[in-house]
């Protein structure tokens, strides 16, 4: 068992996908001497942008960002490596006078920096083929529902079609005979960094955004940004890129040559997404939440951020 690193000293931006965090971000950016690290699993890999909503050229331009774009979609990038990374480039943000501003949705990454990961027990191609063999066979919500008397703790956060998560979840207990929720510590809040939190008072306004932007991002071109990672040949649905939302039903559909109900079903599947983090945030009882769907919500952030910001010293 690793010992848990210190600490960092930075602002923490976190919430579900749609909630503003991006528009929040650049406006903290401009009362604060920051920089922003990614939190976003998605955001690491080149040559995908349209699917999952990477800041525009001016947006990267007008604050400097981290962890985005780092490495290629054949390849992968663990909890473990962001956390390093980001412990790096924080201190490097820090060493030029800066704040780190850590941003994004992906709530197992700030937990893996919050609390710490033990060494999880490497991944075994043997063990994924034969859960693969068997949700062929069986499907994966039978298999969800294996995780579940081994693993509660882990499929309860999980819904029952979340492939990638559940096979982890018993490709770890399979190889370790660990739950995968037993890899996961526990640390006091007070020794975590601040973080504001968006999240909807009202649901069916963050389902609303969540549509217009996936429609929204239809109309960019996220089909044919996935057909031309397709074409590179080199590039499987199994990959954890290929998993991302928006981009595991456009895959789909494609397979299927219908793209009719794209839609409903990458609209759907964001959804799922936001409800998971949703459920991740409340495990997180240092956050101080903020209500995106407020009118003053941007604002109301800045004003926390500079309060948080002088309370770091």
């Amino acid at each position: 068992m690793s010992p848990v690193p210190p600490p960092l000293r930075c602002l923490c931006l976190a919430g579900p996908t749609a909630s503003g965090k991006t528009a929040a971000a650049l406006a903290i950016a401009r009362v604060l001497p920051v920089e922003i690290i990614s939190v976003d699993s998605a955001l690491v890999y080149r040559g995908m942008d349209i699917g999952t909503a990477k800041p525009t050229a001016a947006e990267r331009a007008e604050v400097p960002h981290h962890l985005i774009d780092v490495i290629d979609p054949a390849q992968t990038y663990s909890a473990a490596q962001f956390v390093a990374d980001t412990r790096r480039v924080a201190a490097d943000i820090s060493a030029r006078g800066a704040l780190p501003l850590l941003v994004g949705g992906t709530m197992l990454y700030f937990k893996a920096l919050f609390d710490g990961l033990d060494d999880m027990p490497a991944s075994s191609p043997t063990v994924r083929a034969q859960l693969d063999a068997e949700a062929a066979e069986r499907g994966w919500p039978a298999l969800h529902a294996q995780l579940g008397a081994v693993d509660p703790v882990t499929a309860a956060r999980l819904p029952p079609t979340d492939a990638q998560r559940i096979q982890r979840a018993l490709e770890v207990y399979r190889v370790s005979g660990r739950p995968l929720s037993a890899f996961h510590r526990e640390r006091q809040a007070a020794d975590t960094p601040p973080m504001i939190s968006l999240e909807p008072a009202e649901r069916a306004w963050l389902h609303a955004r969540i549509g217009e932007r996936f429609d929204h991002m239809l109309r960019d071109g996220l089909v044919q940004e996935v057909v031309r990672l397709r074409e590179r040949g080199d590039l499987l649905p199994s990959m954890p890129s290929m998993r991302c939302v928006g981009y595991r039903q456009t895959w789909e559909a494609l397979d299927q040559g219908d793209l009719a109900e794209l839609p409903e079903r990458g609209t759907a599947a964001t959804r799922q997404l936001a409800k998971r983090q949703l459920t991740w945030l409340r495990g997180m009882p240092q956050r101080r939440v903020i209500a995106c769907d407020a009118p003053d919500a941007t604002a109301q952030a800045v004003a926390l951020a500079v309060s948080l910001a002088e309370g770091l010293g």
